[in-house]
């Protein structure tokens, strides 16, 4: 299955979602969905069931981005409820809890009424301590999480450790009937009633353009009356949303530990970034199950060699689960990090007509991106959402103005590659199949050398904002370290949100910046 990274997920590897011929020309809907994850699909197939005609185009295929990448988890939002409470008060902390219990328990009725085989069930989850055994710090979140949600009403119990595994936790705050799912299965499903309630879906269909309600692709331009932007993050404006989410790459391992060894369970911890765990025991043909943990977050395009990541979360696991083997699965995911901790769901402020965005899903990619199909659908349909004014997308980042401040000087630091020199002398010096920037006089160059010796020389500038690019040697992508664009060795556009791709570099000549 093609998607937009060079490793394989667990999830990318034991599934598939059908593949779809490009739009051929020109087309009208009531609707045009872009992106094919779960925001998307999700979107198309709620508006379908209104009634409305649908198209979703996505640049590769359906499935191919950061759905497949997840750990695919339904629990609490990363910035914790109380850290929500504190920034906007009970009452929004409590309509966010709501919108992850509607959209969770839309996820299980869809997976019951389309007959969905995708491993969906409910199970507990666990706050635990960063600290092994515990530590002041850890355990006096812990606390402010239990005293928040029962504050709130969200069933939580707090106990001394988590129940039945070798390591100690600690004392952990058990969040009860939380979810989890193999997400590329349920996007197949997901896939099969859109086409049976007739919804068009055109895959190797990039859009570069929403105008007004027109989306303009490179194959044909699409007519609508609403568009939902799906994109992880929006390819449709420069600076409205850009400077509000901050993109940053997650790891994942995959480790076997023996059958029924591990009862199923959600744990995450109270570290920044957190480590998350899963497991993965589907009835599959296999004599073991899978372990999955994430973390090592860092920001996209600042870590060129990031394959340590993987070595300590590795460590991490074995250190805690005695029973995990061997490691099967390593990838990495993109996430989108909002300024104030609440993800972006609802009208794009950029556009006065029917045009919506569902973005800076943080760590709940799942919840949020259902969540946030749930609230486009209504707004669509002229109904009114009780979520609409926490997700707005036009909101300004009162409630997180330090973040917000960190992340713009981040960003401002990037620029600062364009006063320096290359990373590499010449060519010659970059081990096959890696890339690294060249200076040659003004230019700065992205420098790709293939197995074979091959060249490719590309403008190092990002299309996006004019950031110089930097080689991701675990992803074999050019990944702007700005706004989080990815680029693959062709200089096509795997992730935005650039739109488009980067321009190839002349060396020895005038070429490009």
């Amino acid at each position: 299955m093609r998607t937009n990274a060079a490793t394989v997920s667990l999830w990318t590897d034991t599934a598939q979602v059908p593949s779809f011929a490009p739009l051929a020309g020109d087309t009208t809907a009531d609707v045009c969905v872009v992106g094919g994850g779960i925001a998307g699909l999700t979107s198309a197939y709620l508006l379908l069931k209104e009634g409305r005609s649908v198209v979703l185009v996505d640049a590769l295929q359906p499935g191919a981005g950061e759905t497949g990448r997840t750990t695919a988890h339904f629990f609490p939002p990363d910035e914790r409820y109380a850290g929500i409470a504190k920034r906007f008060g009970d009452a929004r902390a409590h309509l966010l809890h709501d919108s992850y219990e509607r959209a969770t328990s839309l996820v299980e009725s869809i997976v019951h009424d389309e007959r969905i085989a995708c491993d969906f069930r409910r199970l507990d989850g666990y706050l635990v301590p960063a600290a092994t055994g515990g530590g002041a710090e850890g355990v006096a979140v812990i606390e402010r999480e239990h005293e928040c949600t029962q504050r709130l009403g969200i069933a939580t119990t707090r106990l001394p450790r988590v129940p039945g595994l070798a390591w100690d936790t600690g004392p952990a705050l058990c969040f009860h009937n939380q979810a989890q799912f193999h997400p590329v299965k349920y996007l197949a499903g997901l896939v099969r009633a859109i086409e049976r309630l007739g919804g068009r879906i055109y895959g190797d269909t990039r859009a570069r353009d929403v105008g007004g309600t027109s989306v303009v692709t490179e194959k044909g331009t699409v007519h609508a009356a609403a568009v939902v932007v799906a994109t992880n993050t929006p390819f449709n404006n420069r600076f409205v949303l850009h400077t509000k989410v901050a993109p940053y790459h997650s790891y994942v391992v995959g480790l076997t530990v023996p059958r029924g060894a591990i009862e199923p369970f959600l744990l995450w911890d109270t570290g920044d970034p957190y480590y998350y765990v899963r497991l993965d025991d589907a009835r599959v043909a296999r004599p073991y199950d899978i372990l999955v943990v994430g973390g090592q977050d860092h920001k996209t395009g600042q870590e060129g060699m990031p394959q340590h990541r993987w070595d300590e979360i590795e460590a991490w696991t074995r250190a805690r689960f005695p029973q995990a083997g061997e490691a099967m699965y390593r990838w990495s995911g993109e996430v989108m990090e909002p300024a104030d901790g609440v993800a972006y769901l609802g009208r794009n402020p950029a556009d006065r007509g029917n045009v919506f965005v569902i973005t800076g899903d943080s760590g709940n990619g799942m919840t949020h991106c259902t969540a946030g199909a749930i609230l486009v659908t209504d707004l669509i349909a002229g109904r009114a959402n009780p979520w609409e004014a926490l997700y707005d997308p036009g909101r300004m980042p009162l409630h997180g103005l330090g973040e917000f401040a960190r992340e713009q000087a981040n960003v401002a630091a990037q620029y600062t590659d364009w006063l320096q020199g290359g990373e590499v002398a010449s060519p010659d010096r970059i081990p096959p199949g890696e890339g690294a920037l060249i200076r040659e006089g003004l230019k700065l160059m992205a420098v790709h050398r293939a197995g074979d010796g091959k060249l490719t020389f590309l403008s190092a500038a990002c299309p996006h904002m004019g950031c110089a690019v930097h080689w991701n040697s675990a992803e074999k992508s050019w990944d702007c370290p700005c706004h989080g664009s990815r680029f693959d060795i062709a200089g096509q556009v795997l992730h935005g949100p650039s739109n488009a791709p980067l321009p190839p570099a002349d060396p020895g000549g005038k070429g490009s910046r």
